[in-house]
């Protein structure tokens, strides 16, 4: 990934984000604190000021940025958890592949958030994209199906855990938000490609 094409990126994940702002937060209100929109519009605004005054020589520059405005920017769990996820890109190269760049960032949030797929978390869409984005069968139609499918999980990781069974019926907002970054990922480096 260039440098320009990571930019790009962030640049349509902050714009999804300060969108669908409401909406994040409002997923969160049943099954979290509600503050998940708030928190990622804040955060990814962060994120585009320090991009913006800065220059980057490699993509690697760029996702540390990121991930280090997130860590220190974004309250509850999306703030480790995002940061973590950018630092793990931030460690592969420019010349690795799309497919070894996202895992890079699905490994540190395993190790940060200690979940694993189908526990209602973010991981039930970074993981099933990855694997689609190796088929070359990823759509963005198949990334929001992937947050669509955390509906029907029960929480078993963070606040969202506390409500057990009741948190059937709700999507996850942490799901939907990587949605929103997938999405972003595919307007802009999928389509170049």
């Amino acid at each position: 990934m260039k440098v320009a094409e990571a930019l790009a990126w962030m640049t349509h994940f902050n714009e999804k984000i300060q969108e669908n702002k409401d909406y994040l937060s409002e997923l969160d209100t049943p099954i979290g604190d509600g503050d998940h929109g708030g928190n990622m519009a804040r955060g990814m605004a962060t994120v585009m000021e320090s991009l913006n005054q800065n220059e980057f020589t490699n993509t690697g520059e760029v996702f540390k940025t990121v991930g280090m405005q997130l860590l220190s920017k974004v309250g509850g769990a999306s703030g480790p958890l995002y940061g973590s996820a950018f630092i793990g890109m931030s460690k592969a190269s420019d010349e690795d592949q799309l497919v070894t760049l996202l895992t890079s960032g699905l490994e540190m949030i395993v190790k940060r958030g200690k979940a694993s797929l189908g526990e209602k978390t973010m991981i039930d869409v970074w993981q099933p994209t990855i694997e689609a984005l190796k088929m070359g069968d990823l759509s963005v139609e198949k990334v929001y199906a992937y947050a669509e499918q955390t509906k029907e999980l029960v929480a078993t990781k963070g606040r969202a855990s506390y409500l057990g069974e009741r948190s059937v019926g709700h999507l996850d907002p942490g799901s939907y938000s990587s949605a929103l970054l997938f999405d972003s990922l595919l307007e802009v480096v999928v389509a170049n490609d």
